[in-house]
């Protein structure tokens, strides 16, 4: 099986052993504690599951810049996007110390991890906007979801390891979708898969999400498909992540071959840092274990905010070669071809005009689905466009 990003062996943050775990909870409870930012949380979630191998915890100032900079921490290490716990007042709190991490995202704040505190350092305003530039890449005055979440969880940085004890809501509310990367690594070796190919969503799968899926299986010679949805925060507007489940266990239960599918989620918040996260995707596809990662269109991007093949791009101009074990297929968009009766990329039917495909603007199938009309079969499968009929109209009863 390809390895980790940056190690030989996974090693997930996550306290197993039962009786330690507990123990930790218990000191928990003399600690000073704070509750973390959502995407403070969602960090620790990934570390838990190994999704962030090799990383240890969450990360210095001088490795935040860097980061941001260049993708590589002050050692050396590969990595896409800063890894923090910002706050805006650490209080009492100096290195050296033990902290217990609060879960935001539960009713009580649980504790999410136990956290040993080697920095307190705080980021300029300067240094905030520089790496807001680095990682999100904003034009001048323009508002960008993800750049704002990042700017609003404060400018101190706590930095250092952390050892996680619960997953936060993601095992409790999505117990048959939400796996680790040690999950999933030990799904993949029991299948026999050996050459995987993951897909990344935070949307349904309609049908050309369905057929790019077996092209990548196809032309790569993969044996496995892991389908990984995001849990995590998204924006207002997007489907929730159990409607997308049903939706797509429904399409990989009629459409694919047994064995060949796997569907799975992860707990992360979206960053919405197009190139920069399609980057982070692709370690923490790594460390999950597929061997490929299908890159489309606008891969995590926001808006027309970035470029149509920039995350593509940053492969090829700012990511070496030997940093990553993982290759990417490249994906154009794909659509229903009324001259070929078949889904293909766009960009290999050279001789196609716009109206030779069958094309339906997001807006115009929410409005569809919203009034119980199913989309055209070449855009979606029956089945799947029932469940998403189901949720906009229980949304507008």
């Amino acid at each position: 099986m390809i390895k980790p990003h940056g190690s030989d062996e996974l090693n997930p943050l996550f306290v197993y052993d039962s009786a330690e775990n507990e123990a930790l909870q218990k000191e928990a409870e003399d600690l000073v504690s704070i509750v973390v930012s959502s995407a403070t949380a969602a960090n620790a979630v990934m570390l838990g599951g190994g999704y962030f191998n090799p990383l240890t915890g969450y990360m210095n100032k001088a490795d935040a810049l860097s980061v941001a900079d260049n993708m590589h921490t002050t050692s050396g290490l590969f990595w896409p996007t800063p890894v923090l716990n910002l706050v805006n007042d650490a209080g009492s709190i100096k290195a050296g110390d033990r902290i217990a991490l609060k879960d935001p995202n539960v009713e009580g704040n649980p504790v999410l991890a136990i956290m040993d505190v080697t920095g307190v350092e705080e980021f300029t305003d300067a240094e905030m906007a520089t790496m807001t530039q680095q990682i999100y890449r904003p034009a001048e005055g323009e508002s960008h979801i993800g750049a704002d979440t990042f700017n609003s969880q404060g400018k101190v940085c706590l930095s250092g390891s952390i050892k996680v004890l619960n997953f936060s809501y993601f095992q409790s509310e999505f117990p048959d979708t939400f796996r680790t990367a040690v999950e999933i690594r030990n799904e993949i070796t029991e299948r026999g898969w050996k050459k995987v190919v993951a897909f990344q969503t935070r949307n349904p799968m309609h049908l050309a999400h369905e057929e790019l899926c077996h092209m990548a299986m196809d032309r790569l010679g993969c044996d496995g498909l892991v389908i990984h949805m995001l849990l995590g925060k998204l924006k207002k507007g997007d489907i929730p992540a159990p409607v997308r489940d049903a939706a797509i266990r429904k399409m990989v239960e009629l459409y694919f071959p047994p064995n060949s599918a796997m569907v799975t989620g992860y707990g992360f918040d979206m960053l919405y840092a197009g190139p920069k996260e399609a980057v982070l995707h692709a370690v923490f596809r790594q460390n999950m274990g597929a061997t490929h990662f299908i890159i489309g269109r606008d891969h995590a991007g926001v808006g027309d905010h970035y470029g149509a093949f920039d995350a593509q791009e940053i492969f090829d101009k700012e990511v070496p070669k030997d940093a990553l074990a993982i290759e990417i297929f490249r994906a154009d968009h794909t659509a229903y071809s009324k001259k070929l009766d078949k889904v293909v990329m766009m960009c290999e039917a050279p001789d196609h005009k716009k109206e030779d495909f069958v094309l339906l603007s997001g807006t115009k199938v929410r409005e569809m689905l919203g009034q119980g009309i199913a989309p055209p079969k070449e855009f979606s499968r029956p089945e799947v466009a029932q469940i998403l009929i189901d949720y906009y109209q229980s949304e507008n009863s």
